[in-house]
């Protein structure tokens, strides 16, 4: 049987999130095991070791703004590598999540 600790398991949700979605930091946490784990999002967000292939740039706060302080080059690299993959903004930094939002399947 295989272990994963806190981190691996909210790095396997982050891989499921699909090219053009978004996810939030809580609704990550509630399918890694921990609806609690909100911050604890954060945390392994800001430490993701595989940033190629851990698109964590498709996470997002429960209103659906992105990170003011995004780790891998600040909230304009967020919004621009979203607008990337044709995910839309109502206003600056905040996705509209009745249109983006993963549904987690």
């Amino acid at each position: 049987m295989i272990y994963m600790n806190t981190y691996e398991l909210i790095y396997e949700v982050v891989k499921k999130i699909p090219y053009g979605k978004v996810a939030t930091y809580g609704q990550i946490a509630m399918l890694a095991g921990n609806r609690k784990w909100s911050r604890v999002v954060g945390y392994a967000i800001h430490n993701n070791p595989d940033p190629k292939n851990i698109h964590c740039y498709r996470v997002v706060n429960r209103d659906g703004y992105v990170a003011d302080s995004f780790a891998f080059g600040g909230k304009e690299v967020q919004i621009q590598l979203l607008q990337q993959e044709g995910v839309e903004f109502i206003e600056y930094g905040r996705v509209d999540l009745k249109k983006y939002l993963w549904d987690g399947k």
